[in-house]
């Protein structure tokens, strides 16, 4: 079965047994600050399992893209996914328990064929603050799973949520496949990670409220939230070992590998660096072409992305593939998934047009960044310490802009850590003598002379004739003004041509040149910005 049958087929069931089929959300959360992207698929569910109506009604159904970022670090294996889908179904204050298990064994066994004797299931062991799930454990008894195959786990195994600090969470039962291999131990269990057995599905019940004092409150309403990622389930019904082998990977490690001439199964080092690209790559793709898609920056979700984009080119580059590359690959995602996400075709050259950008800047960088630690290494591989100095790798990171994740990347590769709490103390230390020295304007000037006020004065007309020449995205993001001149930051994807730069100067001198009457108000933020003003 290939993941488009498998998409289809888990809405017809549902659908089939009266649930609503739902589109799925942006990755970007909206209204949401704990999180930076959609985690799974009940994220964007969340008002409604805490009581709010649903238009769809109280069973639903739907795939959802999710990112995970905390594992970006550990990528590579043949079982970690940064960007991945998830099939899942809701009840909404209908049903609980025993009809979400029934329908999850209903849908394993008798639609997606799973023998029942390769079936082993999870259920929540309890603690101080929540039972033991006893309800669960007895439907699973009564569908047929012996004593045998059921285990009773803690918290870290069987309990989901939230999402974010707060939120609506509870016990879970987690459904797994034994692969036959053999048992690693006499404690071998699912969820012990040696690949015995592969997790398949995970049925939540939402029946608490995690508040901020860390305390659980029961919900009014209890709800059933399902999770079967598309990824791991396909591996398992292709019969195969990694999610990597799937032709959700296929056709983009035999581009990688004809970009690189390395082959793929042959080498681990070389094996690991294909899986970087074609998962880092597959999500970038996600997050540029998203509805309410990000760019790369240095803040938040355009963080994240830029660290995938950076960390893709740099292993680009160890399989010494030449030249600009990801965009040739990113054609393939979007062909291999615009059926289910429409948005990834509408827009591709907005994809296309912000890879290749990052992937041209980063490269000066990766260049120079690798050509400094060359330079450092015969010195700190003479030192008995394996820890490279988090100043050393601020160094880096504020000279050449080397990602620090990158840095530690490369200690790895030879057998050294970076000191985190170091780099993070560089790098507040240089933000607090960059506040001290650099008479930044912040709603005020550095002195009231004429001058300064003057150079303030055209600021703003600088800023209009930037938005007039390269489009109202334009935004000022600082300045810095004294008696001798001006600096106005502002972003734009693009550097500006000769004829773009002279045409915002005649617009502002033309402006200069009228000797227009300049008055001053006191005001506030809120009423300055009623007045029409942008900065």
């Amino acid at each position: 079965m290939r993941a488009n049958e498998l998409r289809q087929k888990f809405i017809d069931f549902f659908v089939a047994n009266g649930h609503t089929q739902i589109s799925g959300a942006s990755l970007i959360p909206e209204n949401d600050p704990t999180v930076l992207f959609t985690t799974a698929g009940m994220h964007p569910l969340v008002p409604y399992i805490l009581g709010q109506e649903h238009p769809g009604g109280t069973r639903l159904v739907n795939y959802q893209k999710c990112i995970r970022t905390g594992d970006i670090d550990i990528v590579g294996d043949p079982h970690h996914l940064t960007f991945f889908e998830m099939l899942g179904n809701w009840s909404l204050g209908d049903y609980f328990k025993k009809e979400a298990i029934h329908y999850s064994y209903q849908f394993l066994v008798d639609v997606l064929e799973i023998n029942p004797d390769d079936l082993s299931v999870t259920v929540f062991a309890g603690d101080e603050d929540v039972p033991r799930d006893e309800e669960s454990a007895a439907v699973w008894r009564e569908l047929g799973i012996p004593e045998e195959r059921i285990y009773f786990l803690g918290r870290e195994d069987n309990w989901w949520g939230p999402a974010g600090e707060t939120g609506p969470c509870g016990p879970d039962t987690e459904m797994f496949i034994d692969t036959g291999r053999e048992a690693c131990s006499p404690e071998c269990r699912p969820g012990c990670g040696c690949g015995k057995y592969f997790e398949i599905w995970n049925d939540v019940f939402m029946a608490y409220q995690k508040m901020a004092d860390g305390s659980y409150q029961e919900l009014a309403r209890k709800c059933v939230d399902t999770g079967m990622g598309i990824e791991r389930t396909i591996a398992v019904l292709q019969g195969k070992q990694s999610v990597y082998e799937t032709e959700l990977f296929i056709p983009l490690i035999e581009k990688i590998t004809q970009l690189s001439s390395v082959s793929y199964g042959e080498d681990e080092e070389s094996d690991t660096s294909i899986r970087i690209i074609g998962d880092h790559l597959r999500t970038s793709v996600f997050i540029l072409g998203d509805q309410h898609g990000v760019k790369p920056s240095n803040l938040g979700q355009g963080y994240i992305l830029r660290r995938l984009i950076r960390r893709a080119v740099r292993h680009g580059r160890k399989l010494k593939i030449e030249g600009k590359f990801l965009s040739s690959l990113a054609d393939i995602v979007i062909e291999m998934y615009s059926d289910a996400y429409p948005e990834l075709k509408e827009n591709r050259d907005f994809v296309h047009s912000e890879l290749t950008q990052e992937e041209e800047r980063f490269s000066t960088t990766l260049q120079k960044g690798e050509h400094e630690f060359e330079k450092m290494l015969p010195n700190l591989l003479k030192g008995k310490n394996r820890v490279i100095n988090g100043r050393v790798a601020f160094k880096l990171y504020d000279t050449y802009g080397f990602p620090v994740e990158l840095t530690a990347e490369l200690a790895q590769e030879h057998g050294f850590t970076v000191d985190f709490e170091g780099f993070e103390a560089a790098f507040k230390k240089h933000q607090e003598a960059s506040r001290g020295s650099g008479q930044t304007f912040k709603g005020g000037l550095a002195d009231q002379s004429e001058l300064t006020t003057a150079l303030h004065t055209a600021t703003h007309l600088l800023h209009e004739a930037l938005r007039q020449v390269l489009g109202d995205h334009v935004e000022q993001k600082g300045s810095n003004i004294t008696p001798e001149r001006l600096r106005f930051d502002f972003a734009h994807p693009a550097p500006m041509t000769k004829e773009e730069i002279k045409a915002v100067e005649d617009i502002v001198n033309s402006v200069i040149e009228k000797d227009l009457p300049v008055t001053s108000k006191t005001m506030t933020v809120e009423e300055a910005q009623g007045e029409g003003a942008l900065a």
